[in-house]
């Protein structure tokens, strides 16, 4: 059985370009049902490329975390037991991202759970445009056994250490953009 995805009329749109001022983000998530629900946001916000500001949270999640979570992230049900709800944390991140463009790794997958989270406990779509990273290192690292962040930052020489936490994803999706950043830069086919 075939099941639609979910409409999301007022998502922004995914771009291809080679901004210096963007906010990366990256969410660690928990099973919900169909979908997914947020336990960890984090963003670093960016500009002239510079990193300037850090916004990193727990989020209460509606059922204990799954083992298979715990295991990836290490967010245990405790780490989360006492942090704010949805309807809490993410006024506070779209305060954080503001209206700017927003970058991430494999970043589909964040902006539809934040989408989803955001009209779920505010009813309000989180509508900002977006840059996949993820796009750069398919098109410039074809060699790589695949193109998973860690592979791609281990390849750059990153220390993949507290990977799949989201502040720290954040970090490493800002690092391997700035080198795939160079690339592109040199790239005249690029576009």
């Amino acid at each position: 059985m075939n099941s639609k995805p979910p409409e999301r009329p007022a998502k922004g749109r995914s771009l291809l370009c080679l901004p210096r001022d963007y906010t990366v983000i990256d969410i660690e998530t928990n099973p919900l049902g169909g979908g997914m629900e947020p336990i960890e946001i984090a963003a670093l916000r960016v500009r002239d490329g510079k990193r300037v500001a850090a916004f990193d949270q727990f989020v209460r999640p509606s059922r204990p975390v799954d083992a298979w979570i715990t295991a990836l992230t290490g967010i245990t049900d405790g780490m989360v037991r006492g942090a704010p709800p949805p309807a809490l944390v993410l006024p506070a991140f779209l305060s954080f991202i503001g209206d700017g463009l927003l970058m991430g790794y494999n970043v589909h997958f964040d902006v539809n759970c934040l989408y989803d989270a955001c009209v779920r406990h505010l009813q309000v779509p989180l509508s900002n445009d977006f840059v996949d990273v993820l796009r750069f290192s398919r098109r410039y690292l074809k060699n790589l056994p695949d193109r998973k962040q860690t592979t791609v930052a281990a390849y750059y020489g990153l220390n993949t250490k507290n990977a799949h936490r989201a502040l720290r994803d954040c970090e490493l999706c800002d690092a391997v953009y700035r080198r795939l950043r160079l690339m592109a830069v040199e790239d005249p086919d690029f576009r």
